[in-house]
């Protein structure tokens, strides 16, 4: 065989979620060299895109190649080093991410946490940081293994005035919230494609502001098979050579240092998706999240699931829902896709068998599919023989719903 066919999926999860045709499309592009001069023009207007899609003005925003936690990890690892002293905020999986890549950057790290479902109070927050006084605070936005939305609003000037760098996970939000990396005062924040930007994993957009430029470079250290004239060797440089933001800097700047061979077709698919998302607008973008969620949530609890976790702090690209009694997880799930292609999500740790994850996620966030989905998922519900679910009266919520807003 010399083709490839998939069948067509509803992905209803956290990620990843169905790509716009018209990124897959520039995907097509045939192949240019990474510093042919046409390409060079489709960087610097990535690079202007991802300031306009976080709200900034900062020089440095730019993609990683690779998933996500290449984005984080790069962040993490040229902002720590050994015997540094990190704040990082439990409120489910992903600060444990945080944890481990601040740990094996030989950073000391300082949880505090919160029971799953909760989030914090931006003043418990900033009280840890007069507690431990950290070089670096690393918060989670939105936490996709809880469902839960941690406001950060008043961190970074909170870390500002404390001399401490913020570092942000904005993964799960980017393109799904609004966030105004500027007026937040954040240092660092890296976003997610494979979420609500809608465009396939293995591209990460962040962005830094000057002070954490400044900072990365005291430790910068340019790879020995590319140098040129004198180098100063710093202390306690930059321990990855691939996720180097400083030698990336000089990739994505004038320079242009042949530090690695850029994924070029990912560059169109980021470009292209980034466009699309402003032309709809980030805050118009954000209220069709909130919008679909409100109508899905009220579903949901007129079928008679109850929703997990803290209702006042909900991401508005995930709906949590507890798993009735006596319904098998990973069997409803592998169920649910195999015989009607529908995909949703389990979650992890404690909270594995517990609760499913609904993902409401960028381009397939829609009318038509949040209604297949919810006629399909509650009448696949009743038939496991679920009791105390209403299927007709979801579905009328949720018709109505959209009649009438």
């Amino acid at each position: 065989m010399d083709d490839l066919k998939i069948n067509k999926r509803l992905i209803m999860t956290p990620g990843p979620v169905s790509v716009d045709p018209r990124v897959s499309q520039a995907m097509s592009n045939s192949i240019l060299g990474q510093f042919d001069y046409e390409f060079v023009e489709i960087m610097n207007e990535t690079m202007e895109l991802i300031r306009q899609s976080f709200l900034t003005t900062n020089q440095w925003s730019f993609p990683i190649d690779g998933t996500s936690r290449s984005g984080l990890e790069a962040v993490i690892s040229s902002i720590v080093k050994p015997g540094d002293e990190v704040l990082v905020p439990i409120i489910g999986r992903f600060g444990y991410l945080f944890t481990e890549l601040v740990t094996r950057a030989g950073g000391i790290v300082h949880n505090i946490h919160k029971p799953m479902g909760e989030v914090f109070d931006q003043e418990e927050i900033i009280a840890a940081l007069d507690k431990y006084q950290p070089s670096v605070l690393a918060i989670v936005h939105g936490e996709t293994s809880t469902g839960r939305l941690q406001p950060i609003d008043k961190i970074g000037q909170a870390c500002k005035e404390r001399g401490i760098f913020s570092v942000v996970d904005a993964v799960a939000t980017y393109q799904g919230a609004v966030i105004p990396v500027d007026k937040w005062q954040l240092d660092a924040v890296v976003g997610g494609a494979q979420k609500c930007l809608s465009i396939p994993s293995g591209i990460t957009p962040i962005t830094f502001n000057e002070r954490f430029s400044e900072e990365i470079n005291k430790r910068k250290r340019v790879e020995l098979g590319i140098r040129s004239g004198e180098t100063t060797e710093q202390d306690h440089f930059i321990r990855s050579n691939y996720l180097d933001l400083t030698q990336l800097q000089d990739y994505w700047s004038p320079k242009r240092l042949n530090h690695h061979t850029e994924a070029t077709t990912a560059i169109y698919g980021l470009n292209v998706g980034l466009k699309l998302a402003l032309k709809e607008g980030v805050k118009a973008r954000a209220q069709r999240h909130e919008y679909h969620h409100r109508g899905l949530k009220a579903a949901l609890e007129a079928l008679g699931l109850e929703i997990f976790g803290d209702s006042d702090n909900e991401m508005k690209m995930v709906i949590c829902v507890n798993i009735p009694e006596g319904i098998d997880d990973a069997a409803f799930r592998d169920g649910l896709l195999r015989n009607y292609g529908i995909e949703i999500a389990g979650s992890f740790g404690d909270l594995t068998g517990k609760i499913w994850r609904i993902g409401l996620m960028g381009y397939a966030v829609n009318k038509q599919n949040i209604l297949t989905f919810l006629s399909v998922f509650s009448l696949y519900l009743s038939q496991q023989g679920v009791t105390g679910i209403d299927p007709t009266k979801a579905m009328d919520t949720l018709i109505n719903y959209y009649d009438n807003h």
